[in-house]
């Protein structure tokens, strides 16, 4: 073990105390969440990550988080804000419409991202907003906009050209505020290893380099930590939304020589996942081709898998459609597309969809491992570290209260 490695355990071993906190706003806790989008439960074994590593020998380390379907970005971070599945908060896809009012739901779209109307649940920050503490968020989905009219105290505008040092930093100019201004809770959102994922693939060398660049900066985020005079109040949550499976260019399925243009409505979503509405006395058709094609599952919304809690959101239109695993549904005119080397959205049974979760702090074990969860219990992990009292959600705390000191 490297002097470094060392000197790194002795600041987080700063960060952990064996009392138990007591359930009132008074005790001024603090809680970081950091989401690193697109991070593989399996990434911390093919790359040098001592960071992490110290923080599973003093700490908790899950042996996976499961995203919710479909494993896709958008969905899954405001599951994790809101204890919801997609089905039930709204953001049922990276992309979708909603039939109600015909209103397209893109990414892209900042009128359309920044519209309350889609947003459905209570996320955490508003629960704790509600219970009078202070809360910050850089660039968590749903943050730039008032939910149930509540904004975090303090929140960016998304820019992905901002550094991640620089995100650090603001992280901690926001934690030496004067107590009655400083947020209690804090949440923040990384776009790698997502990125270097889709180009390169989740095998490729880039890929590696850039988790381990991002361990570095988890590095030197708890050590600016360690310097705070309260460092031992403050908890730590490191994890991510999805995995990232392989792709390849023998693997595309041109889903415009399958089902006619004319036969659909409207189409909604990316590669691998996609909404379908059909033209009216169309349905069967659609469907019944689609069931023929190889290397895809495609279920009627009125019949979806149980253990996807998918379908009964009218935004999922008539038909959800799903690439088997490392396979490209293209539904755009050009036969030439590839959804870059690498993608997600996949069933999150599949362990290439499986996400990290690393924690640290005053309420986790230490050198603990807990066993894979679903994310959507996230949300009262995080309420029950700050002593809230969750909104209705889809969690169950018994599912990951193990991990909590008590």
């Amino acid at each position: 073990m490297t002097n470094k490695v060392i000197f790194f355990l002795a600041a987080l071993l700063l960060l952990q105390t064996s009392c138990k906190q007591s359930k009132t706003t008074n005790d001024a806790r603090y809680l970081i969440v950091l989401s690193m989008d697109g991070f593989r439960k399996d990434y911390t074994e093919k790359s040098n990550t001592p960071n992490l590593d110290s923080i599973a020998l003093i700490g908790v380390r899950a042996e996976g988080i499961l995203p919710a379907f479909p494993s896709k970005t958008f969905p899954n971070h405001y599951t994790m804000a809101t204890g919801l599945y997609p089905d039930h908060h709204g953001i049922v896809n990276n992309s979708f419409m909603d039939p109600a009012t015909g209103l397209a739901y893109k990414m892209k779209d900042s009128a359309a991202r920044l519209n309350p109307y889609f947003y459905g649940g209570e996320p955490i920050w508003v629960t704790a907003s509600k219970a009078g503490l202070k809360t910050a968020s850089f660039y968590w989905v749903g943050s730039e906009l008032p939910i149930k009219d509540i904004q975090p105290d303090y929140w960016k505008k998304y820019d992905e050209s901002v550094s991640f040092e620089d995100r650090i930093d603001t992280l901690i100019y926001w934690l030496k505020l004067p107590k009655k201004n400083r947020p209690q809770l804090i949440m923040c959102y990384f776009h790698e290893p997502d990125a270097i994922g889709h180009k390169f693939g989740p095998e490729s060398n880039e890929t590696i380099l850039m988790v381990e660049y991002i361990d570095k900066l988890i590095g030197d985020l708890c050590r600016k930590i360690n310097m705070l005079p309260y460092a031992k109040k403050i908890d730590l949550i490191f994890t991510s939304d999805h995995g990232m499976a392989q792709l390849s260019e023998d693997r595309v399925i041109n889903m415009r020589e399958i089902i006619p243009d004319e036969w659909l409505e409207t189409t909604m979503g990316e590669n691998p996942v996609f909404n379908v509405g059909a033209k009216q006395g169309y349905l069967d058709s659609v469907f019944n081709r689609l069931q023929k094609t190889e290397h895809v599952k495609s279920w009627k919304n009125s019949d979806m898998l149980e253990r996807y809690h998918y379908g009964t959101n009218p935004r999922t239109l008539d038909i959800t459609v799903e690439a088997d695993l490392g396979w490209t549904i293209n539904w755009r005119k050009s036969n030439n597309y590839l959804y870059a080397q690498g993608t997600h959205g996949y069933d999150p049974d599949y362990p290439e969809m499986h996400a990290v979760f690393y924690a640290v702090g005053p309420s986790f074990k230490k050198g603990y491992l807990h066993p894979a969860f679903d994310n959507v219990n996230l949300y009262v992990l995080m309420a029950e570290i700050l002593g809230l009292e969750p909104a209705p959600n889809d969690g169950d705390l018994e599912k990951v209260i193990n991990m909590l000191n008590r």
